[in-house]
């Protein structure tokens, strides 16, 4: 950001701003130079890849509007995240699919999607910051930060990104497996998409181990079940 842009962020912002950073600034002052925000995004839906993010910012980083991803609109998220890349001294992203995903569960899958996101950067981070996970097979210092989307701006960043690639992700597999409408739920259990589940029966990109796909590949009982309804709410190109 120049700073004729930088000027012109209002005092509360940059005071929000740089309460979210102060993770990183502790990190740089205790002599780590590239810090890493990592996040996850498709722990929950039924369907469709975990996407794995992690980002490297340069020291103080400020981007208006960067926030926890679930707080902000699309065409914000999409806008923040296109800034993110253009800033960021690094960033990159892995997805881990289905069936692998469900062969060594969603748990393992997001740390292993984490894993090669890290693997993935340009450059090499000398520290973590990563939203609620240890990732203990990763011999970098870090930090597992509880809700540290909303804590951290690298964590945060992080969020943007993962979240606008799934849904692009998940708009181009509603072409590749029409009928489930994945453009617009996501593949999370919305009524919708619980409808067409039980209608046309899994594609490829269901998770066989979440319910109720499990229950119908099982030749279980095909019942909507009303706790399953949701709010409608690769490794892909790194930099």
């Amino acid at each position: 950001m120049s700073k004729t842009e930088e000027s012109k962020i209002s005092l509360e912002e940059r005071q929000r701003l740089q309460s979210l950073s102060i993770m990183e600034e502790q990190a740089f002052g205790e002599g780590y130079l590239y810090i890493a925000g990592l996040d996850e995004v498709g722990r929950g839906p039924i369907a469709g890849p975990v996407v794995a993010a992690a980002v490297i910012l340069p020291q103080g980083f400020l981007l208006p509007g960067v926030n926890d991803s679930k707080k902000l609109s699309v065409n914000k998220r999409e806008k923040l995240s296109g800034e993110i890349k253009k800033q960021a001294l690094a960033w990159s992203i892995a997805a881990i699919n289905p069936p692998y995903l469900d062969r060594i569960n969603i748990l393992n899958a997001t740390r292993q999607a984490m894993g090669l996101a890290v693997k993935h950067l340009t450059l090499e981070p000398d520290y973590l910051l990563i939203d609620a996970l240890e990732l203990k097979d990763i011999p970098i210092p870090q930090s597992a930060v509880i809700k540290g989307d909303s804590l951290s701006i690298s964590i945060a960043c992080a969020s943007i990104i993962a979240k606008v690639e799934r849904d692009e992700l998940m708009q181009n597999m509603d072409r590749v497996y029409p009928g489930y409408n994945f453009s617009r739920h996501k593949g999370y259990a919305t009524r919708e998409h619980l409808e067409h589940l039980f209608g046309k029966g899994p594609c490829p990109l269901h998770r066989q181990s979440f319910e109720p796909v499990k229950s119908i590949l099982s030749g279980g009982p095909s019942t909507q079940q009303a706790s399953l309804f949701a709010d409608d709410i690769k490794l892909l190109p790194s930099n």
